[in-house]
C-alpha cells in the first residue's frame, strides 16, 4: 500500500480534517495512550504535552491507501501500522487510528504524537519517506499486489509531474495537469514540422502564439497560456527551430481573439446543452449516492446494535457460570473457578474474532456495491468528457489546413467539478 507521512502541529486542524462529512464513512479504529476518547479529545492531548517542549511538529501523521482493487481485512493495516512505528521508532507512542471510505475505497490514517513523555524530547523523524517506501514495497510483494513503478525504481515514476507553478496554473483553468502535459506532449510527438504540430495543437483546442518572454506558447480555449518548451519539457531552442518563422506567429492578444470568436460562435449554446444534461445526470447519480450511503451507515449500525446485545447476553450467560456462596467458595479452593475463568476469556475472545469478520464481510460487501455505482459515476464523467472533446475539437476545423485524417488524434479531457467528483 501507499504510505504518506509527514511531521505537523496544529492538532485541531487535524482532526477537524480526520472528521470531515465528504467522507462517507468514518471509523474511530483505536486510540492508544490517550486519556480522552475522541480524535479531537486525544490530539489537543498531545497539543498540551508537546508544550512541555521546544517541538513544534509534535504529530506524526500517516495515510495507509491499498489498491483500490485491493480488499485488505483491518488485521493488514495494524500489521503494517506496528512495522511503521518500530521502523521510525514510534513504538509505544500514543496513537490515534481512523478509517475513511469514499467512492468505494477505503485507506486509513495513523496519527501519532512524537513526544516521548519519559524524556520530553521528540522522536528524530530521520529519513522517514525512505524507511516507508522500504516497508512499502515489502507490503507489496507479502500481498502480491501490482507494484506501481514508481516505487520500484525513482526512474520510472509516472513522468506527468509537475512544479507547483505549473499545477496552479492548471487548477486556475479548470483542467487537471495530466491532460494538459499529455495534449502538448502528443501533439509534439506526433508531428515532425512546425504546421503539423499547429494543426495538431488545433485539433485539441490550442493555438500557437508569439509570447513576451518564452518564444512559444500555446492558448487554450479560456485564453490561459501555457510554455510549450517547459510543459513538453524540452528547450526553448529546439521548438523555436521546429516551428521555423517564430515572426509570423500572431500574438497573445490576437489568439485570444481568435479563439473568443470560435468560441462564441461555435460552442455557447452546446457546451451548455451537454452540461445541462450532464447536471441532470450528475443529480440523478448523486441521490442514489447518498441513498446508497444512508443504507450502509444503517446496516452498520444495525449490525453495532445486534452485536452489543449479543454481547451483553452472552456475557451474562458466562458471568452464571460462577457458583455463589459456599459452592462458588469451593470452586474457589479446588481450582475450578480458575478454570471456568479461563474458559470464559477464550470463549470472550472468539466472540470478538466473529464479530470482527462479521464487521469486516459487511464493510467489504458494501465497497463492492459503493465500487458498482462508483462505475456508473464515472461512465457517466467519461461520456461527458467525449461529447465536451467532440465539441472543443470543432473549434480548430475552421482554421486548420491538413487533412481530414488528423481527425484520429487523441482527444483532450477537461474536468469539470461536481459534488461526487
Amino acid at each position: 500500500m501507499i504510505l504518506d507521512g509527514n511531521q505537523r502541529g496544529g492538532a485541531r486542524d487535524l482532526a477537524i480534517h480526520l472528521m470531515k462529512p465528504e467522507n462517507e464513512h468514518i471509523e474511530l479504529h483505536e486510540i492508544r495512550g490517550f486519556m480522552a476518547d475522541t480524535i479531537m479529545g486525544a490530539l489537543r492531548e498531545a497539543e498540551a504535552i508537546c508544550r512541555g517542549t521546544k517541538c513544534v511538529r509534535h504529530l506524526y501523521s500517516l495515510s495507509l491507501s491499498p489498491p483500490e482493487t485491493a480488499n485488505v481485512p483491518v488485521s493488514a493495516f495494524e500489521d503494517a501500522v506496528q512495522r511503521i512505528e518500530e521502523k521510525l521508532g514510534l513504538a509505544g507512542h500514543p496513537r490515534v487510528i481512523v478509517f475513511h471510505e469514499k467512492n468505494g475505497r477505503r485507506h486509513a490514517h495513523c496519527i501519532w504524537s512524537r513526544i516521548n513523555v519519559g524524556t520530553m524530547t521528540a522522536v528524530r523523524m530521520s529519513h522517514d519517506r525512505r524507511k516507508l517506501a522500504d516497508i512499502s514495497r515489502q507490503l507489496y510483494l507479502e500481498h502480491g499486489w501490482k507494484m506501481p513503478e514508481g516505487l520500484i525504481d525513482p526512474d520510472l515514476r509516472n513522468p506527468f509531474n509537475f512544479d507547483r507553478k505549473e499545477w496552479f496554473q492548471a487548477k486556475r483553468a479548470g483542467k487537471d495537469p495530466r491532460d494538459i502535459k499529455n495534449a502538448l506532449q502528443q501533439c509534439w510527438a506526433a508531428s515532425d514540422s512546425g504546421p503539423a504540430f499547429r494543426s495538431a495543437l488545433e485539433a485539441r483546442g490550442y493555438w500557437l502564439a508569439q509570447g513576451d518572454r518564452r518564444a512559444v506558447v500555446a492558448i487554450d480555449i479560456n485564453g490561459e497560456i501555457y510554455a510549450v518548451a517547459r510543459w513538453i519539457g524540452l528547450k526553448t531552442r529546439d521548438v523555436v527551430s521546429r516551428t521555423n518563422d517564430i515572426v509570423s506567429l500572431p500574438s497573445v492578444a490576437e489568439v485570444r481573439g481568435h479563439v473568443s470568436r470560435l468560441v462564441r460562435e461555435k460552442m455557447a449554446g452546446f457546451v451548455d446543452s451537454v452540461t445541462e444534461e450532464f447536471i441532470r445526470a450528475a443529480q440523478a447519480l448523486e441521490s442514489q449516492r447518498i441513498a446508497l450511503v444512508e443504507q450502509q451507515r444503517k446496516a452498520r449500525r444495525e449490525l453495532h446494535a445486534t452485536q452489543e446485545i449479543r454481547a451483553i447476553h452472552e456475557g451474562r450467560q458466562r458471568a452464571k457460570r460462577f457458583r455463589k456462596g459456599i459452592l462458588g467458595l469451593w470452586d474457589r479452593v479446588t481450582g475450578k473457578q480458575a478454570e471456568i475463568r479461563k474458559e470464559n476469556e477464550l470463549a470472550t475472545a472468539a466472540s470478538a474474532r466473529r464479530d470482527n469478520t462479521e464487521r469486516h464481510a459487511l464493510i467489504s460487501a458494501q465497497l463492492l456495491e459503493r465500487k458498482h455505482l462508483q462505475g456508473e459515476i464515472a461512465e457517466e464523467r467519461r461520456a461527458h468528457v467525449r461529447q465536451l472533446a467532440q465539441l472543443y475539437r470543432e473549434i480548430g476545423v475552421p482554421s486548420r489546413d491538413v487533412a481530414p485524417a488528423e481527425s484520429s488524434q487523441p482527444k483532450r479531457r477537461r474536468r469539470h467539478r461536481h459534488s461526487w467528483n
